[in-house]
């Protein structure tokens, strides 16, 4: 072990048998991610919950007594943040669903889903029961390698995501996305500021500095939501 520029020790893992350079690299990111570290002292499940905990304190997006839908929330970060600041389940609601599988957390409806599935979004409204104050999304699509493959379905996500929201946003609702370097595709952009009061990308501190990813946030919903179809 060294220190690194700012003092902190810094682990080098040594290549073994046939662990690959990408997961070399992977794991010594994990072993010196301060965010890591301290997300296993609070007892959060993954450093996202920094990300969502540094955007609310500063746009104030999670309030008791709210309902907030989590696209894409293995391994619970995001919604281990919500549950608590909304109060839930005593005051507020969560609903949660992902792909992958996610333990549960108290004060949060899950459901192991594909939301691009057709009828992902009427299981969702199922169990919201009601519209919501917040929808958010950290889903990421799986990438191929090719650029614009890849860009495509990032849009795709973002975009199914916040056409979901305008079918279950209370009025004065926000929306948070997860659009990497590019930002919102210029047409959904468009949408976001018809349909929203305010548009505008943030990157959190607690972002990798090398990472592309930044989020589309999306408040003060004013568009008409759809009749919801009944429970």
């Amino acid at each position: 072990m060294a220190k690194d520029s700012s003092g902190r020790l810094h682990v080098t893992v040594k290549s073994k048998g046939k662990r690959k350079l990408s997961s070399k690299l992977w794991l010594e990111r994990q072993l010196n991610d301060p965010y890591v570290a301290q997300a296993r002292r609070d007892g959060f499940r993954s450093r996202a919950a920094y990300k969502l905990t540094e955007i609310d304190d500063k746009f104030h997006l999670l309030k008791s007594g709210m309902t907030v839908v989590d696209l894409g929330a293995a391994p619970g970060g995001w919604s281990q943040v919500a549950a608590k600041r909304v109060g839930a389940p005593a005051r507020g609601k969560v609903v949660a669903i992902d792909l992958l599988e996610m333990g549960e957390i108290p004060g949060v409806d899950f459901a192991q889903l594909d939301f691009l599935a057709d009828d992902a979004p009427e299981r969702l409204i199922v169990m919201l029961g009601g519209r919501a104050d917040l929808v958010m999304s950290d889903m990421a699509a799986n990438t191929t390698g090719h650029r614009k493959t890849d860009q495509l379905r990032i849009v795709g996500l973002v975009e199914a995501a916040a056409l979901f929201a305008t079918e279950v946003l209370k009025p004065g609702g926000a929306f948070l996305a997860k659009v990497f370097q590019s930002g919102a595709d210029a047409d959904l952009l468009a949408q976001l500021k018809r349909d929203f009061a305010s548009v505008k990308h943030v990157k959190p501190a607690a972002s990798r500095q090398d990472s592309s990813e930044r989020y589309v946030l999306a408040t003060g919903f004013r568009g008409e939501p759809r009749t919801l179809p009944e429970a």
